[in-house]
C-alpha cells in the first residue's frame, strides 16, 4: 500500500510540476530583455534625383525579409523550420523589449506592492508586462555562417502588430586583410561585385547615389547603401509606434486613488 501511494504521489508532483511550467513557458533568464531605447537613425531631407520616379521600397526584400513582416511569420521560417539561407545567431537571436514608458509604470505598480529588492522588482515588472502584451519580441538576429553575412531585424511593439519596420543587412566586402595592394584591389573589387548585385535587384537609386526612397517624406519607407550593407527602414512606422505607446502610457498610469 506504501509502494502506491509512493509511486500516486510521484505522478501527482510531475503532473503538478508540468501544470505550473503550462502557466509559465516564458523563462525570463533564458532570453535577453531590454528596454526599447531611440533608435540610430536620423531622418535627413531627401529628394528624388532629376527625372526619377518614387520607389515602392515597402515592396523591397533582403533575403525574403520585408517591412511589415510579423515576427511570428519569421520566426516560423528562420526558427522553427530554419529553412532559409539564414540561421539565428548562436547567442540571444531573439531580444525582447518593454517600452520604456510601459516599464516605468509597471515599477511604480511593484513597489505599491512593496516590492523594492531590485531581482524581485525586476521579476515583478517582466512578468506583469508578459502578462499584458507589453513584452514583446524586438530584433531578430541571423547569421549566414559560410559567407559572413548577418542579418538584424527589428519589430515594433505589440501596439502595431509586431512586425518588422527595420532591415539591417551586412558583409564583409568593406574589410581588407592588410595594407598591400593586392588587398586593396581585392576589397574593391568585392565592393564592385556588391554594388552591382545591388543594382541588378533594387535598379538605381533615386535619390542621390545610395538611397532608394518612396517620397521626399523621409518617414517613409526608404532604403540605403553603404560599402557591404543595406539599411531598409519603415521611419514612420516606428515612431507611431513609440508615440501610441507613450500615450497610452500615460493614460493608463496606476496612480493613487487620490481623493480632495
Amino acid at each position: 500500500m506504501r509502494t502506491r501511494f509512493i509511486i500516486f504521489a510521484l505522478v501527482l508532483s510531475g503532473i503538478t510540476a508540468q501544470a505550473m511550467a503550462a502557466t509559465d513557458e516564458f523563462d525570463f533568464n533564458n532570453f535577453a530583455i531590454t528596454e526599447t531605447g531611440d533608435a540610430d537613425l536620423t531622418t535627413g531631407d531627401v529628394t528624388l534625383n532629376a527625372g526619377a520616379n518614387p520607389i515602392t521600397v515597402s515592396n523591397f526584400d533582403i533575403a525574403g525579409i520585408m517591412l511589415g513582416m510579423s515576427f511570428d511569420d519569421l520566426e516560423a521560417l528562420f526558427i522553427k523550420t530554419k529553412s532559409g539561407l539564414y540561421s539565428p545567431r548562436e547567442k540571444d537571436a531573439v531580444v525582447y523589449s518593454i517600452q520604456k514608458e510601459w516599464k516605468y509604470n509597471l515599477d511604480y505598480e511593484c513597489r505599491q506592492q512593496g516590492i523594492v529588492v531590485p531581482d524581485e522588482l525586476k521579476q515583478c515588472v517582466y512578468t506583469l508586462a508578459r502578462d499584458r502584451g507589453l513584452l514583446y519580441a524586438s530584433e531578430l538576429h541571423l547569421v549566414r555562417e559560410n559567407t559572413g553575412e548577418t542579418i538584424d531585424v527589428f519589430f515594433t511593439s505589440n501596439a502595431d502588430d509586431n512586425v518588422v519596420w527595420r532591415i539591417l543587412y551586412n558583409n564583409d566586402v568593406n574589410e581588407i586583410e592588410g595594407a598591400h595592394e593586392k588587398f586593396a584591389d581585392q576589397r574593391e573589387k568585392k565592393i564592385l561585385a556588391f554594388w552591382q548585385s545591388v543594382l541588378d535587384k533594387y535598379g538605381a537609386p533615386n535619390s542621390g547615389t545610395d538611397k532608394w526612397i518612396s517620397t521626399n517624406n523621409s518617414y517613409d519607407p526608404m532604403m540605403t547603401a553603404y560599402y557591404g550593407s543595406l539599411d531598409l527602414v519603415d521611419m514612420g512606422r516606428y515612431t507611431s509606434d513609440i508615440a501610441e505607446n507613450i500615450q497610452s502610457a500615460r493614460e493608463n498610469f496606476q496612480a493613487k486613488p487620490y481623493a480632495f
